[in-house]
């Protein structure tokens, strides 16, 4: 007797083939390119948008920060006025230049928590200072796109769970790992192709009247099919660290054609209360490598995607005793893809004075990132009803970022 749990411990996750409703079948059978698909990476932590891109122009920034600032002679050139680039984010640089990338400054949530744990409730939902959203705002995002043909595969997340931002909407399916997805004889059982197809057979016993499970089974299915045993390898070279893994898995995702619409990675560690030009600069460095490997990956889809790396907020603009900052308010966000006006900064600089930080200590949010977010979600996914994606938003979609 096979259990439901000796087949989960197993690591055998594919479905058998006569699982497969109709419009998987027709998924399967047709490359799903020439869809726009949008990605957001998380960067959770509370990174500092001033120091991923300094306002050197403003002299207080040195004086606020005289053991943290950058020089402007280290800072790469963007052509901006007063605002440099770090260094780490050199890779960057070149999409910059093309023009497809965009950074948004001065950009974040009203509300004015410091909790991280508020902040990133309160950007999955789009609903900030509300935590009873029953749902988030790419699950709505989805639910409202004129999509004519659903994928099982809509929605992916490289995560161990499904993040906020992707519940309760259409099916979604979170993963740590594709290699996770793959179809595993059970343990105890034959191997090779005979314990493959003996794993199918156990799952179609016990799920055959489970319709949630089959429409999951019929998503894994369809990565097995077009992902084949073994993962491709990148056309691109990507770093080592976690957030060059995501990034990698969903490039590799897009490439398939399996009809994927959205992918959320995360991006730990900007949380920089002490040491920060030392964590900052590593940090930014696998951000911007990674980030730059996604787009050269991605190949002749690349035009297709459009990635948002944003956070839950930034830090204060005055350095603390540990050379570091801490929770603050407005950060930034990178907008990197086709379509976007990129080679910009977007948004309203607010200054650095103190009659002009927000609360005496911080950078003053301009720009909600619910605009930033609004814009990508009616750019690549069609989702044009702002008061439907955040409810009680009475702003609109950024108008500069996208191309028309």
């Amino acid at each position: 007797m096979i259990s439901r749990r000796m087949i989960l411990r197993s690591g055998a996750l594919v479905a058998a083939g006569s699982f497969l409703p109709g419009f998987a079948r027709r998924a399967l059978a047709q490359e799903r390119e020439g869809k726009k698909i949008l990605v957001f990476l998380f960067l959770r932590g509370a990174l500092d948008g001033l120091h991923a891109v300094p306002a050197y122009g403003e002299a207080r920034l040195a004086q606020l920060r005289p053991q943290i600032a950058l020089p402007s002679k280290d800072l790469l050139e963007l052509g901006v006025p007063g605002f440099g680039l770090h260094p780490s984010l050199g890779a960057l640089l070149p999409f910059w230049k093309e023009g497809s990338l965009a950074i948004v400054h001065a950009v974040g949530s009203p509300d004015g928590t410091r909790s991280h744990f508020d902040a990133q409730d309160f950007l999955e939902l789009g609903t900030p200072g509300v935590k009873s959203t029953p749902d988030g705002w790419l699950a709505r995002a989805l639910r409202e796109a004129p999509i004519a043909e659903r994928s099982p595969l809509d929605a992916v997340a490289v995560s161990p769970r499904l993040p906020r931002a992707l519940q309760g909407g259409p099916e979604a399916l979170a993963f740590a790992s594709l290699d996770q997805l793959r179809l595993r004889p059970l343990a105890g059982g034959p191997g090779g192709p005979q314990g493959r197809l003996q794993a199918r057979a156990a799952f179609e016993a016990l799920y055959r009247d489970d319709a949630s499970a089959k429409e999951t089974f019929a998503a894994l299915e369809m990565l097995e099919a077009k992902l084949g045993p073994e993962a491709p390898k990148p056309d691109a070279e990507y770093p080592q660290g976690p957030i060059a893994q995501s990034l990698r898995q969903l490039a590799q995702l897009i490439k398939a054609g399996i009809g994927l619409r959205v992918g959320c990675a995360d991006a730990a560690g900007w949380d920089t209360h002490l040491a920060q030009p030392a964590q900052l600069a590593n940090n930014l460095r696998q951000l911007g490598d990674s980030l730059a490997a996604f787009r050269r990956d991605l190949g002749k889809r690349a035009d297709e995607v459009v990635l948002i790396a944003a956070t839950e907020f930034g830090r204060t603009v005055r350095q603390n005793g540990a050379n570091g900052t801490d929770h603050g308010h407005g950060s930034i966000a990178f907008v990197l893809g086709g379509g976007v006006r990129g080679g910009k900064i977007h948004g309203r600089w607010p200054g650095l004075r103190d009659d002009q930080l927000y609360e005496g200590r911080d950078l003053a949010v301009t720009t909600d990132l619910r605009s930033v977010l609004a814009a990508a979600a009616a750019a690549q996914l069609g989702a044009t009803d702002v008061e439907k994606l955040f409810p009680g938003f009475e702003g609109r979609a950024l108008p500069s970022l996208f191309a028309l």
